[in-house]
């Protein structure tokens, strides 16, 4: 049965004692005996703990916005299918009951299999539907994950419906009610592995989740949650979970590793603290890292107060990699100790999908492939985004033309009626194509993957000014007399494609000879120049409006309209309503890339 939160906060309040689930006997490792001081042999236990996270909605190996198998160029393949697999694989080897199955969050959005199940038949409708990540993630027997960030993004009903359904619990001790400050999820789950002939290994888990929720589903959680910096929780919780006997401390942390924030200064704790958690609270041996979407099979971290190691592991997103930590534990002077622990990951692509899981999930499988092929307009050419981090790409003039459409319409009447209306959107994919004919959900999907909903604010000529200065910034500087590698010249201090915007209405020029801060030249405004003081209704995604990315001025700005319907819907209703897809009804060149003046490409 799922647990409930509040009995657990009940018991934590009244006893101090966590969630403890016995386990079944475990053998101890097979190595070689030491003599303990009373010359006998020393007793061992061997505990594995498995890993993944940033699952996005990835049950299997399936492109839903290409409608065929995923493939890449790296041979990776997805889905927890696959992950199935490779833990039946790990517990047939160690014996389940010396195993522990965790994730780090990020878990119900992602795919449109994760959008179907929130929104066209949603999980909270009365009768509704189980969600196919709880159904798959219960099949495979998973002990406990980490809120992520995305969590939120279908807001606290969706996710509270989503914790009912699963069978273990979901974690989050530094996700805290705004009135009470005491945690609204569990901060953590204590699992006992028993030993014959000795006390049971206590192995507690704790998990942490983003700062960065307070900004980016603002919508949803303001004035409800609070989220607190991951050192600060982790420091008040790890004594607790140690006093309380546990041996073995394991944090799984919706947050990366490289100590850096997207968000700059608007919130006082780091987004990507993992490895600061490490250095800085005592007692941890090993963290499960999310959020960051990148590999670390084994990361080492000295904690600075008491010199020990600790291990670090983060699998590749979308269920690509499993991580496993080997923990090595001595049983010594009455207590048991972490002897060592070492992590690796292992790949999904050497396994086939785990056949239960296929049967599970067919049908909902189907009914969003289904979803995503139907037909809702045509197109007089092919739209893509290849070259669009570079040059003002057609399809990427779509999403700001709907979002201004949208605001327009939504203003109409009111005191703002009056101002004009720009937009601002990101090259989100590298791949996505609209192609010439009938136009399907699956292909304006692929080009807006985020869930993210529209906001209105309200900016002047000069803060648009500082905005794409700031966005500019992701271009690498580049000499006028130097051959353009198109491969090189973007992601300048590893700025990702999602945090470079278009800014529509505006045409400007972007001269990426000067160095960073000087480079946007020419800002015309109906073929004037820019006037600095005139004001401007923004249409802007909600990510972007609450500050992620860290652009200026737009999370301050005075705030007009709001909506809850995603941009990936308004796309789909706007070409619907069309009925014909023809870039001169929404397209222009508003901006290029230029060296000295002198255009960087030919026609731009």
């Amino acid at each position: 049965m799922p647990l409930n939160r509040r009995k657990f906060l009940q018991k934590s309040a009244a006893t101090g004692a966590g969630v403890a689930v016995a386990s079944a006997v475990a053998a101890p490792a097979a190595r070689a005996a030491e003599a303990t001081a009373a010359d006998k042999p020393a007793r061992r236990y061997s505990l594995t703990v498995m890993g993944t996270t940033d699952l996005h909605g990835h049950v299997f190996n399936w492109d839903y916005f290409k409608d065929a198998e995923y493939a890449d160029k790296a041979g990776n393949a997805q889905g927890l299918a696959r992950i199935s697999t490779l833990v039946n694989q790990v517990r047939a080897e160690k014996g389940r009951c010396n195993t522990l199955l965790l994730d780090a969050g990020d878990t119900i959005q992602g795919t449109p299999l994760t959008y179907y199940y929130a929104k066209v038949d949603p999980i909270t409708a009365e009768g509704g539907p189980v969600h196919p990540m709880a159904q798959a993630m219960n099949a495979i027997g998973y002990d406990a994950a980490a809120l992520g960030n995305h969590e939120f993004n279908y807001g606290i009903e969706t996710l509270r419906k989503f914790e009912e359904q699963l069978h273990f619990p979901l974690l989050g001790a530094n996700a805290l009610d705004a009135k009470t400050q005491r945690p609204a999820f569990p901060p953590y789950v204590i699992k006992k592995f028993r030993v014959p002939g000795l006390p049971s290994v206590k192995v507690a888990v704790l998990g942490l989740t983003n700062p960065g929720i307070a900004i980016w589903d603002k919508a949803y959680v303001q004035g409800k949650l609070e989220f607190p910096g991951l050192e600060e929780q982790a420091a008040k919780w790890v004594p607790r979970l140690k006093s309380m006997g546990a041996d073995v401390v394991v944090v799984s942390a919706h947050s990366g590793s490289s100590g850096t924030s997207s968000y700059g200064d608007q919130l006082p704790y780091v987004e990507n603290s993992a490895a600061l958690v490490a250095q800085q609270v005592p007692d941890i041996d090993a963290i499960l890292v999310g959020h960051a979407h990148v590999e670390i099979p084994e990361l080492k971290v000295t904690n600075a107060r008491t010199g020990k190691t600790v291990v670090l592991s983060e699998p590749l997103a979308y269920a690509e990699r499993l991580s496993l930590f080997d923990i090595e534990l001595v049983f010594a002077k009455g207590r048991w100790s972490v002897e060592s622990v070492s992590s690796k990951v292992l790949n999904s692509n050497t396994v086939a999908d785990d056949p239960k899981i296929t049967k599970l999930l067919s049908d909902e499988h189907a009914k969003v492939v289904e979803y995503v092929n139907q037909v809702v307009g045509t197109a007089t050419e092919t739209l893509t985004t290849v070259e669009a981090r570079y040059k003002d790409a057609p399809i990427i003039d779509l999403i700001t033309k709907v979002q201004e459409d949208v605001v327009k319409a939504a203003l109409a009447g009111t005191s703002y009626a009056s101002l004009p209306v720009i937009a601002q959107a990101s090259p989100f994919s590298r791949t996505s194509e609209i192609p010439a004919g009938e136009v399907t959900i699956r292909d304006l999907s692929s080009l807006y993957v985020y869930d993210n909903t529209l906001v209105a604010k309200v900016l002047t000529g000069a803060q648009l000014r500082a905005y794409l200065e700031y966005s500019a910034e992701y271009f690498v500087q580049t000499a006028p007399d130097a051959v353009v590698d198109v491969e090189k010249l973007t992601n300048a201090n590893g700025r990702p494609d999602y945090n470079y915007d278009y800014v529509s209405g505006l045409s400007y020029e972007i001269d990426i000879a000067r160095a960073a801060g000087s480079r946007v030249r020419n800002v015309t405004y109906n073929g004037a120049a820019l006037d600095d003081a005139q004001k401007f209704v923004f249409a802007v995604n909600n990510y972007r409006a609450n500050g992620g990315g860290a652009f200026p001025h737009v999370a301050s700005a005075p705030e007009v309209w709001s909506e809850s319907t995603e941009i990936r819907t308004r796309i789909a209703e706007w070409v619907t309503a069309e009925g014909v897809l023809d870039p001169k009804d929404f397209a222009s060149v508003d901006w290029r890339l230029t060296r000295a003046g002198v255009p960087v490409f030919q026609g731009f």
